[in-house]
């Protein structure tokens, strides 16, 4: 059996920048952080006497006897991508919600292409793991996605990742100012809207738009480094949330289809009751919005989301991991018999 422990994310600046479709042509940036959220996959052989070949749980469970009869898609392709056709049961277990904004979406690839590499006895690289799952995301699922997630996850912590036109990539930590990231990390507040959405449909729209939001984009490209300057020296953390009000402004711009009306009065609420600023997380439409709120506020932010599910994130400087693997090939269903 193996079970492998992957990371959620939050990003905070140069969403949208991350997508082949404006990195290819200017290059991206990207500040984000893991978070001491996960995603755990466990991973066993299935003896030949179960009723059916594989068994798949997540929000679901699937019990068929073909690869190809597999309905969820990453599932699917990974087996297939490694060349795995013997019995197995995979079965997935979240901290968050699927679909909410945390790069869950991701962070399920890289996290089932980690058990699967450990179950091969193969072990695989922080930057080869997200690799493959870019692959497996980009190119064979043909999926509207960015790189972030899949880098975040991989290699977790504090990062500035680079993207290059070609799509290589530089993961860069952050190395703040003494203190800074402990009380960036006390400043912050996640607020769950209740709404869910699939990342690439929405994200389908905002892509299209790019080279009618090149002014936006650039600008939003530009803010990782301003964000960065700000760790790294003496000036107000505060300014940081500043920062993610007019990252969120431009954000919303790029498609009507990031925002609606029920996270615009969640942003707003927020900024009432003592938010200096903040964004919806991942591509829009639902999942997550992340609070800056001095830390003297936030308990009181907190309760005035009495109504909602609210989190203090926690920075994770660990990626994805395998956390246990012992030996469950004991017996060959050819060898086994029927008594």
């Amino acid at each position: 059996m193996i079970i492998s422990k992957t990371p959620y994310r939050i990003s905070f600046f140069g969403g949208g920048t991350d997508y082949p479709a404006w990195y290819q042509v200017h290059g991206g940036e990207v500040l984000s952080t893991a978070i001491d959220c996960h995603s755990y996959i466990t991973c066993r052989f299935l003896p030949g006497f179960y009723s059916n070949k594989y068994r798949i749980a997540y929000s679901q469970v699937e019990n068929v006897e073909h690869i190809s009869q597999i309905e969820h898609p990453v599932v699917r392709a990974a087996l297939k991508e490694l060349g795995i056709d013997e019995g197995l049961s995979i079965h997935h277990d979240g901290d968050l919600p699927a679909c909410s904004g945390m790069g869950s979406s991701s962070t399920f690839t890289v996290g089932l292409l980690s058990a699967l590499y450990a179950y091969l006895g193969i072990y695989k690289s922080p930057k080869a793991l997200a690799d493959k799952a870019i692959y497996l995301e980009q190119k064979v699922l043909k999926e509207c996605v960015g790189v972030q997630d899949q880098i975040s996850t991989s290699f977790g912590g504090f990062n500035h990742i680079k993207i290059d036109t070609d799509g290589d990539y530089d993961v860069r930590p952050v190395i703040a100012a003494p203190g800074k990231l402990k009380s960036l990390q006390n400043n912050l507040l996640l607020v769950f809207t209740g709404q869910t959405r699939f990342a690439s449909n929405v994200a389908q729209k905002k892509v299209q738009a790019f080279d009618k939001k090149e002014k936006e984009l650039h600008r939003m490209k530009s803010m990782v480094n301003d964000a960065v300057s700000i760790l790294r020296s003496n000036t107000d953390l505060d300014d940081f949330g500043r920062l993610l009000d007019e990252a969120w402004h431009l954000k919303r711009s790029l498609s009507d289809n990031v925002s609606n009306s029920t996270i615009d009065d969640i942003y707003e609420f927020g900024k009432a009751h003592g938010a200096l600023g903040g964004k919806l997380l991942g591509a829009g439409g639902g999942g997550f919005v992340l609070f800056y709120v001095p830390e003297s506020n936030r308990e009181g932010l907190r309760k005035a989301f009495s109504d909602r599910v609210c989190i203090n994130p926690v920075f994770c400087s660990q990626g994805s991991q395998i956390v246990y693997a012992r030996e469950t090939r004991l017996i060959a269903s050819s060898d086994f018999n029927y008594v």
